[in-house]
């Protein structure tokens, strides 16, 4: 079996989990619990798939996969809007790896390949430029050890994480700290996405524990990553929202006719498709050039985040038009793929924003 025939049978695995385990109520169900996500799923896609342990290497309890058998999970979970930790746990399981401090991978990887605990990445300020070269906190030397102040915005998980990383500048040098999550104060941030949660992390005078040595680089990657597996996401969102757009063309009728027997939506449909399907491609290019360690792997991500995040907006927003009215009452699923869409192209960074990098 190749590569990609154990990619695709991890698709239909979680397509069938979810499935079975997930629905429309349940996404809603889990958008109102305390965590923000149905527990009990995550505790299946864990414990039976194995989803959190995926990108950590065997020697700290993970499978050894790559970011690609990640996307393969995040676009299933995308194409039902699902809320998962999946995405904030992961980039902070890449800070630590990529901070080469053995000693804290050892103590904190295994809990999260169990999927036992979650872990999230305190990073940016309000201004949300998630910037390798800058951040909300700033650490000192106290005795042997560190104390750090500073808000953090934008926290994915950030009032229900386990495990609690923080990136701290320290007299000019970018590091990585170990948090005891019970000494911060940590409250959870409404956002237009209520399938996505975020929290504001400050530290006032918090001892903290030092992983690794300068992160700036490590950061730039941690970012990538993110915008990879993100752009999974987006491209099973904006697939599903196309199914469901086809589906409905079909059986809404107008002058007698299903409106999707119209020459002028068939166009814009058409149009939907091309683009799901280019996102497609660019997400995948981003995970191979990452897992290849490519010297384009930089430029392969940033490419996966505008597109994807232009792709997925265009896509939800024809989704609306082509449902007319009941696309915009709560009780329709569509304004949940338009929120998402919206939210996820500001995460990590707008599109202008990257294109400003070039």
């Amino acid at each position: 079996m190749t590569a990609s025939d154990e990619r695709a049978e991890l698709a239909r695995t979680i397509h069938s989990v979810l499935e079975r385990e997930s629905g429309p109520e349940r996404v809603r169900a889990a958008m109102a619990a305390p965590r923000g996500y149905d527990e009990k799923l995550w505790s299946v896609l864990c414990e039976q798939v194995g989803v959190a342990a995926l990108a950590i290497p065997e020697r700290y309890d993970g499978f050894g996969a790559g970011i690609r058998e990640l996307q393969a999970v995040a676009e299933e979970l995308g194409r039902g809007v699902t809320p998962s930790p999946l995405l904030g746990s992961t980039i902070a399981a890449q800070a630590l790896l990529r901070s080469g401090d053995d000693d804290a991978c050892s103590r904190l990887l295994p809990g999260l390949a169990a999927g036992s605990q979650i872990a999230t990445l305190g990073w940016v300020d309000v201004s949300g430029r998630w910037d390798p070269r800058q951040t909300a906190y700033v650490a000192r030397r106290e005795g042997s050890g560190y104390v750090i102040d500073g808000t953090a915005h934008y926290v994915l998980d950030g009032d229900t994480a386990d495990v609690l990383l923080v990136v701290a500048d320290c007299e000019g040098e970018l590091g990585l700290y170990d948090v005891d999550p019970a000494a911060a104060r940590r409250a959870h941030t409404a956002s237009m996405d209520g399938t996505r949660r975020f929290a504001t992390v400050a530290l006032d005078d918090v001892p903290a524990r030092r992983v690794g040595g300068d992160v700036r680089e490590a950061l730039a990657s941690v970012r990538d990553v993110g915008c990879a597996v993100l752009a999974a996401e987006q491209v099973g969102a904006a697939a599903e929202a196309l199914a469901l757009t086809v589906a409905y063309s079909k059986e809404r009728e107008q002058f007698g006719r299903p409106i999707g027997s119209f020459q002028a939506l068939k166009h814009r449909m058409a149009d939907m498709h091309v683009l799901v399907e280019a996102s497609r491609s660019a997400c995948y290019a981003a995970g191979d050039a990452i897992d290849t360690d490519s010297p384009e792997a930089q430029d392969a991500a940033l490419t996966a985040k505008v597109y994807c995040s232009e792709a997925f907006e265009t896509v939800a927003s024809e989704m609306i038009q082509l449902h007319g009215g009941i696309a915009i009452t709560w009780e329709h699923d569509a304004h949940l793929y338009f929120k998402r869409a919206h939210s996820s192209s500001q995460l990590f960074g707008m599109p202008h924003e990257h294109l400003a990098r070039r």
